[in-house]
């Protein structure tokens, strides 16, 4: 598999330390990034992270507006100009910085969640709360699709 899979939950150290799950830093070495590439996610208390596939993401992202609009630059400012590459020590870890850690309200657990050419990190409550809400929302697509197409082929 080449992209960020599964979910992982660790504790961070009383520097803000947290250890990047091993299969996560597999996948950014495979890409080539030598830190993790993170910015605080736009729409939820979470953090975006990742390597050279999520930052191809948001190139093709940005690239649907015309360069210097209004949307162009928020979404750069979003993307880039709040955003980090955060060093991985020697022990596979990485430093929270203050801003993301309040961002997504993580004290001292954070979940990591694969989500193939990204991962998020969560406070593991909200992670709980949020996986409950797309378990539900998934199942009202799923039924959706069935009653759509009740043979269960392809539409």
């Amino acid at each position: 598999m080449d992209g960020f899979v599964a979910t992982f939950t660790n504790r961070l150290d009383g520097k803000g330390r947290v250890s990047v799950p091993a299969p996560f830093r597999a996948v950014m070495a495979r890409e080539g990034h030598e830190g993790v590439y993170c910015y605080p996610a736009l729409d939820q208390p979470a953090i975006d992270g990742g390597g050279q596939k999520l930052q191809q993401a948001i190139g093709e992202r940005l690239s649907v507006f015309e360069t210097f609009s209004e949307e162009h630059e928020i979404l750069s400012t979003a993307f880039y100009g709040e955003s980090r590459v955060l060093k991985i020590d020697g022990d596979g870890r990485i430093v929270l910085p203050d801003e993301f850690r309040e961002h997504a309200g993580i004290s001292d657990s954070a979940v990591f969640v694969g989500q193939g050419y990204k991962f998020q990190i969560w406070e593991p409550g909200q992670f709980a709360e949020r996986q409950r809400q797309a378990r539900a929302h998934l199942r009202s697509v799923t039924r959706s699709l069935s009653s759509k197409n009740p043979a269960g082929g392809d539409a």
